[in-house]
């Protein structure tokens, strides 16, 4: 998904399709281009080679999802411990990490949501500037649509509306009746406007890619009614926390605000459920549930802060000592049991990170081990934490440590190879794969969109051929009739050696160089 994002951004500053987005030259009309945009600006000032500049956007956008749930948390309880408990908690989810970092178009659209929701709030629960947070609401809602279409309406919206409604009622209705009507009129008119442009535009392609959509709604990636209900093992270290956090009756009369608390759950529960409608299913369309899971599992850790140290009931401290002692024994063990996973691996100068890591991560075990002995949940708490931050900052500088495919060929030589021949015309056969797109560094056309054209101004140019295709490579390019070929080198993308059960066919090919010798089929 990272390098479908990034070859169109990409696309969008070399070839000027800021409007008509394109993906390996054909159009990419399934996803609005707001983050594209941005992206693309980004890698305009930091050049494009940089994946730090690709990136930026979406931590950028991360960064104000977390202080805006930050700011929704004080709002409905003024209460800073939780809020700043509840946004950590988030900060520090594993899909609103990986998806934050990796780029990916769902952490705009429900960043830009979350804004959203919070002018809401304000809107509904204070008679002064209702039109300036209406009017606010409607734009971050214009830029949630523009990122990723209803995703985040239905996903994040629709179930805060449901929690607030039950919790919280909708004070004094009759008069913002006129304030939503301008937000619908507002936030119809940032939101349709670009999918209304493609279709007048490019009115054929629009419907194609609309009907295959919708399609997949029902036919593709379905899952059963109950497939997201493990839904909170996606917050990663806080699986356990957020799981208890869940059991209303056990937690509702711990926590320092039972309407707010009660709010948190349902806003959690609703967006489960209404995902759990939808026949297709992924495990990245449960980043929205997280926002609302961590400020739910908020109520429970602030809990732990203020009781746990008088908690005498096993059925309570067991967990406890369960998830964060976890936590520290592999704090403790990492630096043995890494230096066995990677001893054989050629870490170079990389080893300085590992000890860094080791280091960091085998203190801050000891630590948590002494705060939990003490019972002092709030140390415990800070500390995994620090152990979260600790892995993103020495532990990444690793991850390519563990690519160990000794075939690992990339396609960006073949870029060098074709600038060093001339520049020959390369083609895929069938098909395209958005990393390989990526790693090249320019499109590379379809042979077969354009099979007859190609061979008749061409007398020599490059194939790239995947696995299921070499037969109908084979019956195309006959050798020795029409046409001498020339196997060069396979270009292997996966960081995974071939047996390995990670190594995948659609990141390999094979590269030939095509040469028609027969005068006839060029004329």
């Amino acid at each position: 998904m990272e390098a479908r994002n990034f070859a169109t951004a990409r696309e969008m500053l070399q070839d000027n399709n800021w409007l008509l987005t394109t993906l390996n030259g054909e159009p990419r009309y399934q996803k609005p281009p707001l983050p594209t945009w941005l992206t693309a600006i980004s890698a305009g000032i930091f050049g494009l080679k940089s994946l730090f500049a690709m990136r930026l956007p979406a931590a950028l956008i991360t960064l104000v999802l977390v202080l805006t749930s930050y700011k929704l948390a004080l709002k409905y309880t003024a209460h800073k411990t939780y809020s700043f408990i509840s946004a950590l908690i988030l900060a520090t989810s594993f899909y609103i990490v990986f998806s934050g970092r990796n780029g990916q178009w769902d952490i705009f659209t429900h960043g830009f949501m979350m804004v959203c929701i919070y002018q809401m709030y304000l809107f509904f629960t204070s008679e002064k500037r209702k039109y300036m947070h209406i009017i606010i609401a409607a734009l971050f809602f214009g830029c949630s649509f523009m990122s990723k279409g209803p995703v985040s309406l239905y996903a994040l919206l629709l179930p805060f509306l449901i929690a607030y409604g039950f919790t919280y009622k909708y004070q004094n209705f009759k008069s913002r009746i006129i304030p939503i009507v301008l937000f619908l009129v507002i936030a119809l008119v940032l939101s349709g406007w670009w999918h209304y442009y493609t279709y007048i535009k490019d009115p054929e392609t629009v419907l194609a890619i609309t009907n295959k959509e919708t399609g997949n709604w029902t036919s593709y990636n379905v899952r059963p009614f109950y497939y997201y209900w493990s839904f909170f093992t996606q917050s990663g270290i806080w699986t356990i926390p957020a799981f208890i956090s869940l059991l209303y009756p056990y937690l509702k009369n711990r926590v320092f605000n039972k309407k707010a608390y009660l709010f948190t759950f349902l806003w959690t529960m609703a967006s489960v459920v209404l995902l759990s409608i939808i026949p297709e299913k992924k495990s990245r369309y449960l980043l929205p549930v997280l926002i609302p899971l961590a400020l739910n599992c908020g109520f429970y850790i602030e809990y732990l802060f203020r009781r746990f140290s008088e908690i005498r009931n096993k059925r309570e401290t067991v967990p406890v000592y369960f998830n964060f002692g976890l936590i520290g024994l592999i704090g403790v063990v990492f630096p043995i049991i890494g230096f066995v996973f990677l001893k054989d691996a050629n870490l170079g100068a990389k080893w300085i990170w590992f000890a860094l890591l080791s280091i960091t991560l085998f203190t801050l075990g000891l630590l948590i081990f002494k705060n939990l002995k003490l019972k002092k949940i709030r140390p415990v708490f800070f500390l995994t934490i620090a152990f979260i931050a600790s892995i993103t900052c020495f532990g990444l500088p690793l991850a390519k440590s563990t690519q160990v495919n000794p075939d690992y060929k990339a396609m960006s030589e073949l870029r060098e190879w074709q600038v060093e021949n001339d520049n020959l015309p390369i083609y895929d056969l069938t098909f395209f794969t958005p990393e390989m797109i990526w790693d090249f560094g320019d499109t590379i056309p379809l042979f077969f969109d354009d099979e007859v054209n190609i061979i008749k101004n061409n007398k020599k140019f490059g194939i790239l051929v995947a696995e299921h295709d070499e037969e109908l490579f084979k019956e195309t390019f006959v050798d020795g009739g029409n046409f001498r070929i020339e196997k060069i080198t396979r270009y292997d993308m996966n960081p995974q050696p071939v047996g390995n059960r990670q190594h995948k066919t659609r990141l390999w090919r094979d590269f030939f160089v095509v040469t028609v010798t027969s005068k006839e089929i060029q004329e």
